[in-house]
């Protein structure tokens, strides 16, 4: 089981700059189980944290290089390397897909002119969402063998299907326009692959 302080690390890892409650959502823990790991992080001068509406929590350097050396360690005893490798692998298959697909959703092409998608045709909505639901279908491999490989991957599962859920019930910012959009949680586990293998972007 990882530790709540390096999931709460980690989740700074795959985001970046992030309030609690982002923290919060990516690691499933309650803001104030994140807060008091936060301070404690802050204490070890692993994170800061910048007040102000553009502020947030974020890792120092060396809270990169300590999770890099936590999240290598876990990888490591759990013998889950060759695992997380090929999962990755199956998920950059994928990936190219999911980056069409969200285009798809932001611009459309109407009597040859491409065009910002302003979601009045709700056909053309609901075709590239059944896209995205398909690409998950297929993604499913992908994130059951992360999560038996290390169960925090789990949360990736969690967080997509809900993305999914709250697009399809019309609240079309949850593609790919909100810091909890399929897109975005895509994102995070896209680079939250990449920092567990220690491969540099």
């Amino acid at each position: 089981m990882t530790p709540p302080g390096l999931l709460v690390l980690h989740a700074l890892r795959c985001a970046g700059t992030s309030s609690r409650g982002r923290v919060a959502a990516a690691t499933g823990f309650g803001e104030s189980e994140v807060e008091s790991e936060l301070i404690d992080l802050a204490v070890a001068g692993l994170v800061t944290h910048e007040p102000g509406e553009f502020g947030g929590w974020s890792m120092t350097e060396a809270g990169r290089a300590e999770d890099a050396r936590r999240i290598t360690g876990e990888l490591e005893s759990a013998g889950a390397h060759a695992a997380v490798t090929a999962a990755f692998e199956d998920f950059l298959v994928l990936n190219p897909e999911l980056l069409d697909l969200c285009t798809a959703w932001q611009v459309r092409t109407v009597d040859g002119v491409v065009t910002v998608n302003d979601h009045t045709d709700s056909a053309y909505d609901t075709r590239v969402l059944g896209r995205f639901a398909d690409l998950d279908r297929r993604a499913a491999a992908v994130r059951t063998a992360l999560s038996a490989a290390l169960p925090r991957f789990e949360r990736y599962r969690i967080r997509l299907t809900a993305a999914l859920e709250h697009a399809a019930a019309g609240r079309l910012e949850y593609v790919a326009d909100d810091i909890a959009s399929y897109h975005t949680v895509w994102a995070e586990l896209h680079e939250d692959l990449l920092a567990t293998l220690g491969i540099p972007r």
